[in-house]
């Protein structure tokens, strides 16, 4: 399931879907994200997104991940985690590349719920629009997403 909404100057999509019973295998996916793994659909998407952010000025998909548990500022392809408690089943990331505007992707596990919610906080009218004109890609990619973790 998806929500659509706009709260205080940031847009927000979120999925959530039932995960009885399946916490610790969903919770392993979300663990494993990035790096070789990939995003478990468009990882050649993330990459092209990286080529053209390379061309703007910014970090490019700079494959990797470390080796071992995330901790909070680790670098992750082109995200950064923002905060993480494994314990809690949550992880934030932060994107790094050039946007007209903050993002951030969470995943989280919450009484047997699996959520993944992307925060946009546009710069003024040129980041609004922008993620108006790429919001139908982000569903498609990020739906998809979702649906390869909880499957």
């Amino acid at each position: 399931m998806e929500k659509l909404g706009q709260h205080k100057n940031t847009f927000v999509e979120l999925w959530e879907a039932d995960v009885s019973k399946r916490e610790a295998d969903i919770w392993q996916r979300v663990w494993q994200i990035g790096g070789d793994q990939g995003w478990y659909f468009g990882t050649k998407l993330w990459k092209l997104r990286g080529i053209v952010d390379k061309l703007l000025g910014g970090v490019g998909y700079r494959k990797g991940r470390p080796s071992g548990d995330l901790q909070k500022g680790d670098q992750l392809d082109f995200w950064r985690v923002v905060n993480v408690d494994k314990s809690k089943q949550y992880l934030k990331l932060g994107a790094e590349m050039k946007l007209p505007g903050k993002v951030w992707i969470t995943y989280e596990i919450k009484a047997n719920r699996f959520f993944q919610k992307i925060e946009f906080m546009p710069n003024g009218t040129f980041g609004r629009l922008y993620w108006l004109l790429v919001k139908p890609l982000h569903y498609f990619i990020f739906t998809r997403m979702f649906r390869a973790i909880v499957k």
